[in-house]
């Protein structure tokens, strides 16, 4: 898997991320740098480690399930896709105080679960972690950091079109992998 498929991947990934650190960042008037390097640091540590674990999951399934890998691998991220863009228009008002760290960890999982399938999808196809988990991560630090500093400016205004843009990509990955595996992109 390349390193620019890995990064969109990564930058699917962390949408959702951004959105919440954008909601985040409206919400802090003081030390924003500060606030945000933690935000960042929350939530890429979970982004991180959350497709390991799915990528161990998927190791112990890999024998059970490898003829129809491709397609589970485009199930899971047409599904995490269509569950970002569609959550992108239903929630409308989120009312938290991501100032407390324990409201940030509950959020970072959250926001993580869908890598945790990207990881299992990862597993499946046969593609090592340690690249595509250190990606994950590192992206969406810079991304989550800039989420906060972006809602502390612009507010609102940028949070669903992020979420739609992360599942477009996600969705569109999804494809491209089945794609591969059908012989149709080579």
């Amino acid at each position: 898997m390349g390193l620019l498929t890995l990064v969109l991947i990564a930058v699917g990934l962390c949408m959702d991320t951004f959105a919440i650190s954008i909601s985040c960042g409206m919400s802090v008037r003081k030390e924003r740098w500060r606030f945000g390097l933690r935000v960042a640091f929350i939530f890429a540590l979970s982004q991180a480690v959350m497709p390991v674990l799915g990528w161990l999951a998927g190791m112990g399934l890999k024998d059970l399930i490898s003829a129809v890998d491709h397609w589970i691998a485009f199930g899971l991220l047409l599904l995490i896709g269509g569950k970002m863009i569609y959550e992108s228009f239903v929630l409308t008002e989120r009312t938290i105080n991501p100032r407390r760290t324990r409201v940030l960890l509950v959020l970072a999982v959250a926001t993580s679960i869908d890598a945790l399938a990207v990881g299992l999808s990862l597993a499946l196809l046969d593609v090592a972690i340690l690249v595509p988990a250190v990606v994950i991560g590192c992206v969406t630090f810079v991304i989550a950091f800039l989420g906060v500093i972006v809602g502390h400016k612009a507010g609102a205004a940028v949070e669903k079109q992020a979420e739609v843009l992360g599942g477009l990509i996600l969705i569109g990955i999804g494809i491209k992998i089945l794609f591969e595996h059908l012989g149709i992109l080579k």
